[in-house]
């Protein structure tokens, strides 16, 4: 397939995709913002409870 046939073909599809609403692009970010978020602060505490605990068993 050539590029002239490809990108009208693009075009054509992309009128088809059901972009989200503003109110559930908005929801979506913050769902996903705040699981980033605990993710990374629920590692953070798991690994300074594993270095304190192998800390511990090293002195």
């Amino acid at each position: 397939m050539n590029i002239t046939k490809f990108l009208p073909e693009v075009a054509r599809e992309m009128r088809k995709v059901s972009w989200p609403k503003r109110r559930e692009l908005v929801r979506y970010t913050i769902v996903v913002l705040s699981t980033v978020v605990f993710m990374a602060l629920f590692f953070t505490v798991i690994d300074l409870g594993f270095s304190e605990l192998i800390r511990l068993i090293l002195e």
